[in-house]
């Protein structure tokens, strides 16, 4: 009944209503799924700034930790390798004192025999020679790589030197090379 009432013009304008509320439910429904999409779009970006953040954050925990590591290794390594400067240094100067020493005696020894076992000089009274055990020296000197008498005492202390400066050298290379830089620190107990 209502339809005889209505013209053409009143049914296209009811169509058009119910054709526009059907697009404006549509649009409704789209609208709705959009911001749901919207949303978890959302918390995803969220949480991807917030991993990425996380992330960041231990990288640069682990990068600092790291350095700090390094710097404590590096401090153990230059204590170590001063420690084993130090030491061999001392080494070094003490066999090096003790061989000046010892050539120093040695030629203390070489040179008074000679004169005190001379019994032909003119007129003065006879000095008596030194008995056969102080002649031992030079050969208690070999062992500190003195050579007995076949190079001068100049010479021979500064071969002995030499030959105790690369003792020491070697000493010192074979210790420089044990040290670890990649060991790890020892823990501390309190």
């Amino acid at each position: 009944m209502i339809l005889r009432l209505l013209n053409w013009q009143g049914i296209a304008g009811v169509a058009v209503s119910i054709a526009l509320l059907g697009l404006l439910v549509a649009q409704a429904i789209d609208a709705r799924h959009w911001h749901k999409s919207s949303d978890r779009f959302e918390q995803l970006y969220t949480n991807g700034q917030l991993a990425l953040a996380n992330t960041t954050a231990a990288y640069r925990a682990a990068t600092d930790t790291a350095r700090a590591e390094d710097r404590a290794n590096s401090a153990r390594i230059a204590a170590e390798q001063h420690t084993i400067n130090e030491r061999t240094e001392h080494d070094f100067e003490t066999r090096l004192a003790d061989a000046r020493a010892t050539a120093a005696r040695l030629s203390e020894r070489l040179r008074a025999s000679p004169a005190a076992a001379d019994p032909g000089s003119g007129g003065t009274a006879p000095v008596p020679g030194l008995s056969a055990a102080p002649r031992s020296a030079p050969q208690a000197a070999g062992d500190n790589r003195l050579p007995d008498d076949r190079l001068p005492d100049s010479a021979a202390l500064i071969a002995t030197e030499q030959a105790i400066q690369l003792d020491e050298l070697i000493v010192w290379v074979r210790k420089q090379a044990a040290v670890d830089p990649n060991k790890a620190p020892e823990p501390v107990h309190p």
